[in-house]
């Protein structure tokens, strides 16, 4: 009891700090955003109150998982946070505005080392002729930005887009099946969360993790199933595109094609794993632009989780607020006004992640360096 008090109180003695960017209705572009404006400095009258609807044992195992990833990195990486600039020690010591936050969960698949008419569609590995190309080495303007693609005719060109790799079996000697599953959208949402366990036919389970993407941007099937009238925006959940694609078979082709992204993957001992390379820990582990934001950082969120009845369904929404660790970064999260809860596994993991589209409140906290 005396720890987490001890805890709290030095948390309530941090800076904090606070976007200085709203949510808007297209996305920003990274490359014009400075780290500086994303984030400024709240005053004291102005915080929230530190309320954490989480037990502690949870906030303290994912703090150890971020102080793992800072003793791995130089003592001198600096950390911004708005206009203030913090060393990795700094960091180990130690927005109001509106944010939309997403969920999302580790997944749960049935699969085969083999394929078979139950288990026809794989989870690839990355194939033997994609290429990352790091541009900041061509001109230091690009920094922390690069390309993904295929040497072909004696130049870089586009690596394969999904219905290349989907329907055309494009990557058939290119790339190494890691299983095969029974269900292509299961596939199409395990490259949307990022990681997942695959049950295999033989008694084993596998942790399949992201490894690379084929740099094709990223597009929402969800807004296409809006913008087609086929579900409304009020409907719209990761359950309600699995239904009317498993109720319309002849569109599910067509559909999963409109995003050309695909993610490919390895396999880990352990999972999932956020972008730092750390086990994530349900309900405490966000995701967050990593282009904007500090790794690892201490955040404190605002912002709703949904109330299931006994049938399974949502009864309601009620406001939570909790501690949580900048651990992970999505495809789909982009600019300063996105975050990504990580819910875990599980019926409810799968339904909070999958309905969960609400605004709320991101605050970072880092040491006073004159406390």
């Amino acid at each position: 009891m005396n720890r987490k008090t001890n805890f709290l109180n030095t948390s309530i003695a941090v800076f904090m700090f606070i976007f200085a960017l709203v949510v808007c209705g297209c996305e920003p572009t990274v490359k014009k955003i400075r780290k500086e404006y994303v984030m400024e400095k709240v005053s004291s009258w102005s915080l929230p109150e530190f309320t954490d609807d989480l037990r502690h044992d949870g906030l303290e195992h994912s703090i150890l998982k971020s102080l793992s990833y800072l003793h791995k990195i130089p003592a001198d990486r600096e950390f911004v946070f708005g206009p203030d600039r913090y060393n990795t020690d700094h960091m180990i010591v130690s927005r109001r505005g509106q944010v939309l936050y997403t969920g999302y969960y580790e997944p749960h698949l049935r699969g085969s080392l083999l394929q078979s008419d139950g288990y026809q569609f794989p989870i690839y590995s990355r194939p033997d002729d994609l290429i990352a190309i790091d541009l900041s080495l061509f001109n230091e303007k690009f920094a922390g930005e690069k390309i993904i693609g295929r040497y072909a005719d004696q130049t870089v060109v586009p690596y394969y887009e999904r219905s290349e790799i989907d329907t055309h079996r494009i990557l058939e000697g290119r790339a190494e099946v890691l299983a095969w599953v029974e269900d292509p959208v299961d596939v199409f949402f395990l490259q949307i969360q990022g990681s997942g366990k695959v049950y295999l036919d033989n008694g084993e389970v596998i942790n399949v993790h992201y490894q690379t993407t084929n740099g094709q941007p990223y597009r929402s099937i969800g807004k296409l199933l809006i913008d087609d009238g086929k579900i409304s925006a009020e409907e719209m959940s990761m359950q309600k595109i699995r239904e009317y694609l498993h109720a319309h078979p002849e569109e599910m082709e067509a559909v999963l094609n409109h995003n050309p992204s695909y993610v490919f993957f390895k396999i880990e001992p352990d999972g999932p794993l956020g972008n730092i390379n750390v086990k994530l820990t349900p309900g405490r582990s966000i995701a967050l632009d990593r282009y904007l934001f500090p790794p690892a950082a201490l955040a404190f969120i605002q912002t709703q989780k949904p109330v299931i009845d006994a049938s399974g369904q949502i009864h309601s929404w009620q406001p939570f607020a909790r501690f949580a660790l900048n651990q992970d970064t999505g495809g789909a999260i982009r600019g300063p006004g996105r975050a990504d809860l990580f819910w875990g596994n599980g019926p409810y993991a799968e339904i909070a992640a999958g309905h969960m589209k609400h605004t709320g409140e991101l605050f970072f906290l880092v040491l006073d360096p004159d406390a």
